[in-house]
């Protein structure tokens, strides 16, 4: 627990200083951050790898999932951040990737899985595919506040710390793009890879993943052809959003935490 408690003191720094900074305007922003949010990643990575050590193979139940999906969340937000954009991003991810890795040091350490390199590559598809549309779903929570303060007129002081609308707009859509194309891949593979694909405990998570993937994609088409933006990408992302969540983690949460079964 010694790497979760430091990863969690990390996270938790770094969201301090990124929000005081934030306070006191975008120009206050610096890099500061970044030292702390870093070694966050780092322990949070290493305890995963020490779990699957001890386990001696890889754990992808309910709680090393979504761990692991925090982890590629705060990852890309960190990347991002870094370069001089979104760092009001972190306020919201970092926390976030904290609670789902205490969540895994408290609840975690499932049997491992004994899963080939393809079901490996099929499972890692699928939580990068979780961790960018999950990106996604915030900043367009983000681009739903923004607009709706606008449109009434108040100039809140957290106004100040995200990107002009249109700039936050078009990075919605282009990390809803790159998701789309991880859940691509992740959809493509789960139909070479996984035998009994239509069994009875996968074809809710099956039937669901399909659907957010339409749903994301005829975003991405009313977006090209159309020119969708503003409140219909936001209810779009969201709701595409959240039938992912029910393909992966309310199947994970019914199978393995209330029927206690494997999926």
């Amino acid at each position: 627990m010694t790497l979760v408690l430091v990863a969690l003191a990390l996270y938790l720094a770094a969201t301090v200083v990124l929000v005081r900074a934030l306070a006191r305007g975008p120009g206050a922003v610096t890099r500061a951050w970044l030292p702390l949010a870093v070694p966050a990643l780092a322990c949070h990575a290493a305890f995963h790898v020490a779990s699957w050590h001890s386990a001696a193979g890889l754990d992808l139940h309910f709680f090393a999932a979504l761990s692991l999906v925090g982890l590629g969340m705060a990852a890309l937000t960190t990347a991002v951040a870094a370069s001089g954009r979104m760092a009001a991003l972190g306020g919201v991810v970092f926390p976030v990737a904290a609670a789902t890795l205490l969540g895994y040091g408290l609840y975690g350490h499932a049997r491992a899985e004994g899963l080939d390199w393809r079901l490996q590559l099929h499972a890692w598809c699928a939580l990068l595919a979780y961790a960018t549309l999950a990106i996604a779903a915030v900043l367009a929570v983000m681009l739903w506040l923004q607009e709706r303060a606008l449109r009434r007129r108040e100039f809140h002081g957290w106004l100040r710390a995200l990107p002009p609308l249109t700039e936050l707009e078009a990075l919605l859509f282009r990390t809803i793009a790159v998701g789309f194309a991880l859940l691509t891949a992740t959809l493509l593979t789960g139909v070479l890879f996984v035998q009994d694909l239509l069994a009875q405990h996968l074809v809710h998570k099956t039937v669901l993943s399909v659907l957010s993937w339409l749903v994301f994609g005829g975003l991405l088409l009313g977006r090209w052809r159309r020119g969708w933006r503003g409140s219909t990408a936001v209810r779009w992302t969201l709701a595409a959003m959240a039938l992912l969540l029910l393909a992966f983690f309310g199947s994970k949460f019914v199978l393995e935490l209330v029927l206690h079964r494997a999926l």
